[in-house]
């Protein structure tokens, strides 16, 4: 019996079984860390129903809920092959697509980008609430997770089976995707609300804004906290494996949040404009953004200036686009784009061990010019086709009505609508 568990024990440690069980462990991190990056579509959702009005909150859920399964799909399809398949010219993957055979670690790894995906696909949602047609803006998710955003991550992430994107060879640094992910995103979410114009009202024929407020800050403030908590999981989880470094990125995760929400609140004092809770937890969600690209290669105490600089972008972003007449709901463009663009530089200023290198630096805003070169013309271009055929701004009284009457003869809050009720088969006429 005792010769049994000698060798029992031998078989433990022997060196294949160690590596399988290295294997298994990192396995099982990156289907957490995919479980919270999912988990994050509840905070885009809670964030981006808050902040628009109660007339619209079930659509505004509605698209986020959707547009992860959609964009799932797409990206199963398409998407995965385009983004990580041989890579052989440097600009896209030519296999790998509707991937249904592989080694287990291909699963895993094509679950926890799928998350991804979704994430970039969902960020052009709040920026487009309340005018948007579901139908125009599904169509638009689906191609932004199985064509847009694929292409470009190729250029910075591809050929995990074979060759290389073409960015990743000049060394750009986007560890887990202040640039792939959401200034892409962003981008998207800047072309869609051009093409769609500001929502009736925000903006006064003699020049004026008018502030047009959510309906549930206690929705808001939770979606903050949920898509902070699953920040751990997207940027952690971009090891692919359990390393000592995880401790390293969590950290400065953390730390640049919380320095986003202090910079929003000092930017805001500085323009003696009032603390406001949704640009306080815009700006930690912008310290988030921005830490996102160098989480990995930076010093704590760099993360907490990248941080405190992308929560003053945020401030700072906001009333940029209101001077330009632009109508963002959430502020999806500054805390997704510019502080996606500030920290995807600061990945480049901060590198532990090759400071301010000019050489790295350059690179890195190639990196950022080519995302922008790449994402805004063809999610233009998309939009304005989808707003010339099946139509992407709803009718002027669905707006007045408000989208969940207009759109899914539902109601977020039926108890306190003043409006008529409405009738299920005229809708479905008018759909």
């Amino acid at each position: 019996m005792s010769r049994l568990w000698l060798f029992v024990v031998a078989l433990g440690t022997a060196p294949w079984a160690e590596a399988a069980s290295d294997q298994a462990l990192n396995t099982a991190w990156v289907v957490l860390a995919s479980a919270l990056v999912f988990f994050m579509q509840a905070g885009f959702a809670l964030l981006e129903s808050g902040m628009s009005r109660a007339k619209n909150a079930v659509n505004v859920m509605m698209k986020n809920y959707m547009d992860g399964c959609v964009g799932s799909v797409a990206f199963w399809v398409v998407g995965f092959g385009l983004m990580f398949g041989s890579n052989l010219t440097g600009w896209f993957g030519m296999s790998h697509f509707a991937p249904h055979q592989g080694a287990p670690w291909d699963f895993t790894f094509l679950l926890f980008q799928m998350m991804f995906a979704a994430t970039a696909a969902t960020i052009a949602s709040g920026a487009m609430a309340e005018r948007t047609r579901y139908a125009g803006y599904l169509v638009g998710a689906v191609l932004i997770s199985g064509f847009i955003y694929p292409v470009f991550g190729s250029w910075a992430w591809g050929g995990a089976y074979g060759g290389q994107g073409w960015l990743a060879k000049q060394g750009f640094v986007d560890f887990a995707g202040s640039t792939v992910v959401h200034s892409v995103g962003a981008w998207c979410a800047l072309a869609g609300v051009l093409v769609l114009g500001p929502r009736m009202g925000r903006f006064g024929v003699d020049g004026s804004t008018r502030a047009i407020p959510g309906h549930n800050l206690s929705l808001v403030t939770l979606g903050g906290f949920v898509l902070w908590l699953g920040w751990f999981g997207f940027n952690a989880g971009s090891t692919l494996g359990v390393t000592e470094n995880l401790g390293l990125i969590a950290l400065n995760t953390h730390l640049a949040a919380v320095c986003g929400a202090l910079g929003a609140v000092l930017a805001l004092r500085s323009s003696a404009r009032p603390v406001l809770l949704t640009s306080t937890i815009n700006g930690s969600l912008g310290g988030l953004v921005g830490v996102t690209a160098g989480c990995a290669s930076m010093l704590p105490g760099f993360a907490m200036l990248t941080g405190l600089i992308a929560g003053c972008l945020v401030v700072f972003g906001s009333q940029l686009l209101e001077r330009l007449r632009i109508d963002d709901v959430v502020g999806a463009v500054p805390v997704h784009g510019l502080c996606g663009v500030w920290g995807t530089l600061a990945a480049g200023l901060f590198f532990t061990g090759d400071l301010f290198n000019p050489a790295r630096v350059g690179v890195q805003a190639l990196g950022i010019g080519a995302a922008f070169a790449w994402a805004f013309p063809m999610a233009l271009i998309m939009y304005w086709i989808v707003a010339k055929t099946i139509g992407l701004r709803t009718s002027t009284l669905d707006e007045q009505r408000g989208l969940d009457y207009a759109e899914h003869a539902e109601e977020g809050y039926p108890e306190f609508n003043q409006a008529p009720i409405f009738d299920r088969n005229e809708l479905a006429r008018r759909s």
